[in-house]
C-alpha cells in the first residue's frame, strides 16, 4: 500500500510542477495514510502550515488519482471535506486527476 501511495505522490508532484504550482499551501490529510502537503510547486509528506486542508480517505484519494473519480464530484458527494481557501482547492482539482 505504501508503495502505491508513493507512486501517486510522485505523479502528483509531476502534475503540480507541470502546472506551475499553486498560489499557496494545501494539505491533503489522508485518513490512516498520512499527509501530503503542496506548497507552491513543492510536494512533500511532511505536515506544516497550509491555506487549505482537504480531508479524505485513502480509497477516495486513490480513485481521484487514477482518474476514476472527479475531485469536484467527490466533494459534492461528501467524500472530501475542505477547510480554508476554497479557491486554492479548486486550483488543485485539475492537478489531482
Amino acid at each position: 500500500m505504501a508503495a502505491e501511495l508513493d507512486k501517486i505522490i510522485s505523479e502528483l508532484e509531476s502534475r503540480v510542477k507541470a502546472a506551475g504550482g499553486l498560489d499557496g499551501a494545501v494539505k491533503i490529510d489522508i485518513a490512516g495514510a498520512g499527509i501530503v502537503r503542496i506548497n507552491g510547486a513543492a510536494v512533500s509528506t511532511e505536515d506544516g502550515p497550509s491555506n487549505c486542508t482537504l480531508a479524505l480517505d485513502l480509497e477516495t484519494f486513490q480513485a481521484i488519482a487514477a482518474g476514476e473519480l472527479d475531485a469536484t464530484a467527490a466533494f459534492m458527494q461528501g467524500k472530501i471535506n475542505i477547510e480554508g481557501d476554497m479557491d486554492l482547492a479548486m486550483q488543485l482539482a485539475p492537478m489531482l486527476a
